[in-house]
């Protein structure tokens, strides 16, 4: 890495670190048709919601993780396995006999707040990693970024990969790294 790449990468990770991952995940995903295109490719096709607000923010910044930094992510992919995921199948367990039952209802609303919070920890963890000089190298996006984020998540099928175009073209045009 050369002195210029090197000043590059610490000017990206000051601006990623002014601009946090929470606040621009939840204004994403309030914008019209964000949040059913990531369910449609959490539910259909198996993405995590987390990972793609984490990057697509990078790619709002102008970057997208390196492969040492694609390489950290199995803890984080964990802890979504194991604690954000079973809240949700529980939560969405409890949808008809909450219409029925207050109490049962009032269960759900709990779990859905452990659910958002599991989610804001997963958010945080993935900050914390890019933010990290020990974390692998940020590199600019590639031109067909969207063929590159296809790639990265696993999606093949066409409706998948509207649906993935769709929401990539409701980000600001991203910022080149500087």
């Amino acid at each position: 890495m050369t002195h210029d790449s090197t000043e590059m990468a610490a000017r990206l990770r000051a601006r990623l670190a002014a601009a946090p991952l929470w606040p621009f995940a939840l204004d994403l995903y309030a914008r019209p048709g964000v949040e059913a295109a990531c369910l449609r490719l959490q539910d259909e096709a198996g993405v995590d919601v987390c990972e793609l607000l984490w990057r697509c923010w990078l790619l709002h910044h102008g970057a997208v993780p390196d492969v040492a930094l694609e390489a950290s992510l199995a803890e984080i992919r964990a802890w979504q396995r194991e604690v954000t995921a079973p809240l949700r199948r529980l939560r969405r367990g409890l949808k008809a006999r909450a219409a029925r039952c207050e109490g049962v209802a009032a269960l759900r609303e709990t779990l859905k707040r452990a659910e958002l919070q599991a989610e804001r920890e997963t958010l945080s963890r993935l900050q914390d990693l890019t933010l990290c000089d020990q974390s692998g190298p940020l590199s600019a996006p590639h031109p067909d970024y969207e063929k590159v984020l296809a790639e990265t998540l696993k999606l093949q099928k066409k409706p998948h990969l509207s649906t993935l175009n769709s929401l990539v073209a409701c980000l600001d045009p991203p910022r080149g790294p500087r």
